[in-house]
């Protein structure tokens, strides 16, 4: 039991970390690229670990906190550390509850998880607290919601999806997650 609490916390420890350092990384060398409403967060492509360990979900969550503090310097927020973790958090577990569920042996419906989860809440964090100033607009919510799950989306496809693939095939999946 303690090999597997301690494996669980690592695994965990290491994916917060993993994702910590590649959004802020990306926000120092690519400004605004990892934090705005049009984004491609490469970061994201780690909640495809959500498919093989249950740890990736404290530590998807942890990174995302950690990583949206330093959205706080830029403008975004207090909002952001909480809307956009939730997101995390819930588009994790929604992946990990949805990772037997295959198309041609893809895990498309769960990759779509952060897509849909993201889209909806940080679309609705942006159009309320910045773009609405406190106020709720249908057609910005669409439009800021669209280029949140727009994002997630070509992360998730063109790097998550091959990127699970990549760990099935080799069967990194076992060995080490």
């Amino acid at each position: 039991m303690k090999k597997n609490t301690t494996t669980y916390l690592v695994q965990g420890a290491i994916i917060a970390a993993l994702y910590a350092v590649l959004t802020v990384g990306q926000n120092m060398l690519l400004p605004g690229t990892a934090s705005m409403a049009v984004q491609f967060r490469v970061s994201e492509v780690l909640t495809i670990l959500a498919l093989y360990t249950r740890a990736a979900i404290p530590g998807l969550t942890v990174g995302c906190i950690i990583a949206n503090i330093s959205s706080v310097t830029a403008g975004l927020g207090f909002y952001d550390m909480i809307f956009g973790s939730l997101a995390t958090l819930l588009a994790a577990i929604a992946m990990y509850l949805l990772k037997d569920v295959r198309i041609k042996n893809l895990p498309v419906i769960a990759a779509l998880m952060p897509a849909l989860l993201n889209g909806i809440i940080v679309g609705f964090e942006i159009d309320f607290f910045f773009v609405g100033s406190m106020s709720f607009n249908l057609a910005d919510f669409l439009v800021q919601g669209g280029f949140v799950a727009l994002g997630e989306l070509a992360v998730l496809f063109v790097l998550g999806l091959p990127l699970s693939v990549i760990i099935e095939k080799r069967n990194l999946n076992s060995k080490f997650l």
